[in-house]
């Protein structure tokens, strides 16, 4: 019998998952397009590999197991899986068409709904995905600045300009590498060291996994401005999340260019760059960006829909509300159980499970708490990605589950056998360079 949303089960039947990993394997390199996704990233033969169906928080397995997702879809599923409201919109344009030979009047009714509630994006451009939107805008700050360097701090793609610099770089020209340099996000001393006449822009993410820090973005604007460079922000989590408006509303710090992707259409494949009018004209002639499916009419009617469900519904109030809920009962019973090594940190729509690595090895600690989870219906990464979908209900059986694996996790330690007490192979380290 699949395994339901309830406390206290056996760990998952995952033999459909498996089979499907076997074909996978042969097929498909690293078996997943989204590493965050993939089997690396909870324990192997343990946890479900392959998803079916969602429908608001819960998702079920090819199995047929059930779960409350914590995950959801790594961002983008801000409304829930199946929002009403959204799968109406894409359907009533299904009905109209896709894709058409000349321009779609949806992509000037969501500019004019991010143009209102985005400030700075005073012009917009649509793509697919994020790394899309942030390259384009490397791109522009270079052609108005006339520079080529660029300093960067977070995870900002796979294209050439960016994955370069870090230990995934196989296959860049070494000179495209030389030309971008990450540094510590929050340490303005750092930055202020390496901007100089040379640099055409700082792209970073306004909030990482820590408290968010507005000084260090106010500080860096003016800094930035000062060495007559650009500033960008790479606002893939924090748009429409932290804020209607993202972090430039939320911390009141305007940049040059922002990117946005995930939450913007609650699940279909759309990003979008937005900024400055003087910097954003050079795409009128001078800076090519243009691709195919750019204005893909389902993405935009799903955008159009998504954005006008955040307003109306007061999402990103509602996220930090509930995230902040569920985060302090998760910091209650650690603390309540002696278990102090770990805590939930960083915004409340998106908090993370932290463990110390003087007091546990983090990755062992968080691939038996994972393990644990699904015991109860619960599907963990190692984040809170909540979405509008998760009620109250839900959350209050997260937190039971939590409070069961907790247990588990202090015995495990106390009685030296966490590695033992992981039934499969442990998660292992995601890719993502967030510091020099």
């Amino acid at each position: 019998m699949s395994n339901r949303v309830e406390i206290g089960q056996q760990l998952p039947d995952i033999r459909e998952s498996e089979a499907w990993h076997t074909k996978a394997r042969r097929l498909i390199p690293a078996q997943c397009q989204t590493l965050a996704k993939g089997p690396t990233q909870y324990v192997d033969g343990v946890a479900p590999k392959y998803l079916v169906h969602g429908r608001g928080c819960r998702v079920w397995d090819v199995d047929g197991n059930e779960f409350i997702d914590l995950t959801m879809g790594v961002g983008p599923l801000v409304l829930g899986y199946g929002n009403e409201a959204v799968d109406r919109a894409v359907t009533d344009q299904l009905k109209q068409g896709v894709v058409f030979s000349l321009v779609h009047p949806l992509e000037v009714e969501v500019a004019e709904q991010l143009n209102r509630l985005v400030p700075g994006a005073e012009c917009v451009r649509y793509s697919k995905t994020g790394a899309d939107v942030t390259s384009a805008a490397v791109r522009l700050a270079r052609a108005f600045t006339g520079r080529e360097r660029v300093l960067c701090s977070g995870y900002h793609g796979w294209h050439d300009w960016y994955i370069g610099s870090t230990s995934r770089g196989r296959g860049v020209p070494q000179s495209q590498r030389l030309e971008v340099q990450a540094f510590q996000h929050g340490n303005i001393q750092q930055l202020e060291a390496l901007l100089d006449e040379q640099v055409a822009c700082v792209i970073l993410e306004p909030v990482l996994f820590d408290a968010p820090n507005p000084d260090f973005l106010r500080q860096a604007k003016r800094a930035v401005e000062e060495a007559g460079a650009l500033l960008i922000f790479d606002e893939m989590w924090t748009g429409f999340r932290v804020a209607l408006g993202g972090a430039q509303e939320r911390y009141d710090v305007k940049a040059d260019l922002a990117t946005f992707s995930k939450a913007v259409a609650n699940g279909l494949p759309l990003s979008v760059l937005t900024g400055r009018r003087d910097v954003m004209q050079l795409l009128e002639e001078e800076v090519f960006f243009f691709t195919t499916f750019g204005g893909e009419a389902l993405s935009l009617a799903a955008a159009k829909a998504t954005l006008a469900e955040l307003e109306r519904l007061s999402v990103p109030q509602v996220l930090e509300e509930r995230g902040a809920w569920l985060a302090e009962e998760y910091n209650r019973l650690a603390t309540q159980k002696g278990l102090e090594f770990t805590s939930a940190v960083g915004l409340p729509c998106r908090t993370m499970i932290s463990f110390r690595a003087d007091q546990v090895d983090p990755l062992l600690a968080k691939s038996f708490l994972g393990q644990e989870l699904l015991r109860h219906g619960v599907l963990w990464s190692g984040f809170h990605n909540l979405s509008y979908a998760h009620t109250a209900a839900e959350l209050e059986h997260v937190v039971k589950a939590y409070d069961r694996a907790l247990d588990e996790l202090g015995k495990a330690i106390a009685e030296n056998r966490l590695r033992e007490s992981i039934l499969g192979r442990p998660v292992q380290p995601v890719f993502r360079k967030v510091n020099a």
